[in-house]
């Protein structure tokens, strides 16, 4: 029996990556202008980490489940590969810490089953993979939507809070 998980970690071929200038977080005003970054929803069966390098699609993304993982497009409210997140504000220093932060998005009219997220890049930058993996987030516990709307609410833009942040 293999047990799946979302552990909640900056993946680490993202860390790589940023000193190979594959990802730019700037918003729609910096220069030069950011990356398109998504987050994609999953149930408690996928298996997410710091060593997960990429979002895959599923074969069938309306199939429940998918073979992802990912939760299923017949889930009402949720498309495929999930939100397009908007960065707040180019990065910034909190102390020596660099941080990220992104507009919380919302899935509306949505019933489904979320346990994690996926942060993913999927701006196509040569040499480099297609939707590369930025972080994995366990929410802790199921959260479940029924006919309402689902939101994740990002937080500050500071050292020790900031979902993405450079040491």
């Amino acid at each position: 029996c293999r047990i799946m998980a979302i552990t909640s970690a900056i993946c680490n071929s993202f860390k790589v990556e940023i000193l190979q200038g594959g990802h730019n977080f700037n918003d729609s005003s910096g220069a030069p202008t950011g990356n398109t970054y998504k987050i994609a929803l999953f149930t408690s069966s996928a298996t997410l980490s710091k060593s997960t390098t990429a979002y895959t699609a599923p074969t069938d993304a309306s199939a429940s489940p998918t073979s992802t993982h990912e939760v299923s497009t017949t889930s009402t409210g949720y498309p495929s590969g999930g939100n397009t997140l908007t960065p707040s504000a180019d990065p910034v220093l909190s102390g020596d810490t660099a941080c990220v932060k992104f507009n919380d998005t919302s899935f509306s009219s949505a019933s489904f089953t979320a346990r994690g997220c996926l942060i993913y890049n999927t701006t196509a930058v040569t040499g480099f993979t297609t939707n590369r993996a930025v972080c994995a987030v366990n929410f802790g516990a199921d959260k479940t939507v029924t006919s309402g709307t689902f939101t994740i609410q990002f937080p500050a833009q500071t050292a020790g809070n900031a979902i993405v942040q450079i040491a």
